[in-house]
């Protein structure tokens, strides 16, 4: 018994109340003995009394926790084998010591005991052990396993239904999609009324039949768009059928000099019907800048990319150059002064494109400076041009100090990017709010969002055509000296490889006006000269080149070797001159320690995508990536991909 229970009821009050009648009893006998005689007897009576009466407390107590004990055991084995979950407890090798009769019923064995959890849970393999949970599958049904690695015990839920619910939740939520024709001016343009309605007809019934194959609502918005409305479920089908309506339509519009091509974007995953329809414009704003004939789909944090295998058509009008210009007129007479910038190892597009912002501010005579950090090799002689006039060299300034001249005025500029991280300061856009964006790259996931003016065609050969479009319009009499348009026209001539790459009739009207403004071609050609060492070193890379899939030529520099990003382009380039080559890789460490890796094609592959999932980007037939490891670990990872999308579409169009 315990002694607490003794003490309470048979203690030291007992005894000294024994004590009591005792010593009564005594001075009772002093007086009467007779009474002191009897008075001693009642005293032992209660005594014995009270002897007899604590050992039958213990005996009933005793019994009574027995019962309760055996009760309790019992009703707690009865718990355990009746829980409507799994309790298993596991030793040091993650085999199984005990469990309850729930996992019998899950693994469909009388007992498991001493086998791995591994064994019983396959997705075990891969998870690793700690405190918290995971979901596994076994058979048709889905468990929550919950782990408690100190006491080692593991807690098997069975979650199923709840599984179930949440994937029909998700799978019926809304998804919203906006479908263009994205060429549909350019492939009329010439057609009469009934050729043009005949040719729309065919598209429209093409992308009804496709809409009614995969259950999506169709509602017509107008001659050239359409709303599809549909599920998440849905959704997932058309990504993995790559959006073959997009091949279909060019396909079948194939006689026509140009084929219609269609730009998709979705969205789905929004909290709100407002926000999701904002998405689905934002993807088809995306698809459109990356050069349509592809489908962007946004769920939730992630965006998708497919198709975007053919030429974006060149479609710009001088009305939307005559438009910007103004707007970025109005703006420049608005500022206190102007900072311009391009990306990361700069090279002459992104140069040449900056001195032609200089001079449209230097119109309006507002102060304007680049924010050039260091040369590299690809602008080391286009910087010696540049130096021979001191007007102009002096306005090129650092990061450090750039980021003193600017007032919350200022005017922030940026060339031949649209992303902040390839900004070589991104600080500076933090500190203005007016910022204008002017590039020809095809439109990534990231964007400056906050940008008041965007200049963005995916259709143009060069940055630096873009801007003498503008200067046409932003002033009524624009006179460039000789190096700025010897600038601009070689930032044209290296992007469009001396105008045999990317160029349509506007890259040779911008040309024209630049020669007409003193272009010095010798001067061009001149900067474009190799080094013979470097030649040496071009050949000794292209030596080592592999040729996958019969059309795709890898060559991955030395371990250890050291060589500038310049160099890894010509690499590439040269690599695309070899016959039966399509597509060219190299793969080099840079001398920032990055890995670089420069992407050509003829445009039967479209390498953006390739570098986009390397995580870079560029252009259908160029695109670039930096990474970190080595030569070795990056060339790999090059291979999977490229397996990869010859798994889900083929590598070449």
């Amino acid at each position: 018994m315990p002694k607490f229970l003794v003490t309470r009821w048979h203690g030291m009050h007992q005894v000294w109340s024994f004590v009591l009648m005792v010593l009564m009893t005594l001075a009772l006998s002093w007086y009467e003995w007779l009474l002191g005689l009897i008075g001693l007897l009642f005293t032992g009576s209660v005594l014995v009394y009270t002897i007899l009466a604590e050992r039958a407390f213990r005996r009933d107590l005793e019994s009574y926790l027995g019962t309760l004990s055996y009760r309790v055991k019992k009703a707690s084995n009865d718990v355990i084998s009746e829980l409507p979950f799994g309790i298993i407890i596991y030793n040091e090798d993650r085999a199984v010591e005990w469990h309850n009769p729930y996992i019998t019923q899950i693994v469909g064995k009388e007992s498991v005991i001493g086998c791995p959890l591994t064994e019983l849970f396959p997705t075990l393999q891969q998870a690793k052990e700690r405190e918290g949970s995971i979901e596994a599958t076994v058979g048709s049904q889905v468990f929550e396993l919950i782990f408690k690695p100190k006491e080692r015990i593991l807690y098997v839920k069975n979650i199923t239904e709840r599984w179930q619910l949440g994937k029909r939740y998700d799978e019926e939520k809304l998804a919203l999609g906006v479908v263009m024709i994205d060429n549909l001016e350019e492939v009329t343009t010439g057609m009469d009324d009934h050729q043009r309605g005949t040719l729309l007809s065919k598209v429209t019934t093409e992308i009804t039949e496709w809409s009614q194959k995969y259950h999506i609502y169709l509602k017509r918005l107008t001659s050239d768009r359409f709303l599809l409305i549909t599920d998440q479920k849905t959704l997932k089908v058309l990504e993995q059928s790559r959006f073959i309506i997009l091949d279909e339509v060019r396909e079948m519009t194939g006689e026509q000099k140009i084929p219609i091509t269609l730009s998709i974007g979705f969205a789905a995953g929004a909290e709100h019907i407002i926000e999701l329809g904002q998405w689905a414009h934002t993807s088809l704003d995306i698809a459109l800048g990356r050069g349509g004939d592809q489908a962007s789909v946004k769920v939730g944090a992630r965006q998708s990319f497919y198709g975007g295998k053919t030429n974006a058509v060149e479609k710009r009008t001088r009305v939307r150059a005559r438009v910007v210009a103004h707007a970025l007129r109005d703006l420049m007479k608005e500022s206190h002064n102007v900072v311009i910038m391009g990306h990361k190892m700069p090279d002459m597009d992104a140069i040449g494109a900056a001195i032609g912002v200089l001079k449209a501010a230097q119109l309006f005579g507002k102060e304007a400076y680049i924010v050039l950090e260091g040369v590299n090799p690809a602008i080391d002689k286009m910087m010696e041009l540049i130096r021979e006039d001191e007007r102009l060299a002096k306005r090129f300034v650092t990061p450090e100090q750039a980021a003193s001249l600017i007032v919350p005025n200022t005017l922030a500029v940026v060339v031949d990017t649209h992303k902040a991280s390839m900004v070589k300061e991104p600080k500076l856009l933090t500190q203005t709010d007016r910022i204008v964006v002017v590039d020809h790259h095809r439109r990534s996931e990231e964007f400056i969002s906050n940008a008041i003016l965007v200049y963005m065609e995916p259709y143009a050969s060069s940055t630096c055509e873009l801007v003498t479009e503008l200067l046409q319009y932003i002033h009524e009499r624009v006179v460039l000296d000789i190096r700025e348009s010897t600038a601009l026209l070689a930032g044209i001539t290296v992007d469009t490889k001396s105008f045999s790459l990317r160029t349509g009739a506007r890259t040779f009207e911008a040309a024209s006006f630049l020669r007409r403004n003193g272009a010095d071609s010798m001067m061009i050609q001149r900067m474009l000269k190799e080094d013979l060492e470097e030649y040496v070193r071009k050949a000794e890379i292209i030596k080592h080149a592999e040729v996958l899939y019969e059309h795709v030529a890898i060559a991955v520099t030395e371990s250890g070797r050291k060589y500038s990003q310049l160099l890894i382009a010509q690499t590439a380039d040269t690599l695309l001159n070899m016959t039966d080559i399509l597509a060219s890789f190299v793969i080099g460490e840079r001398a920032d320690g990055l890995i670089g890796i420069s992407a050509r094609s003829l445009g039967h592959m479209n390498v953006q995508v390739v570098m986009e999932r390397m995580g870079g980007g560029g252009h259908l037939t160029n695109a670039a990536a930096q990474l970190e490891g080595t030569v070795g670990e990056v060339a790999d990872k090059l291979k999977q991909v490229l397996k990869e999308i010859d798994a889900e579409e083929g590598l070449f169009e």
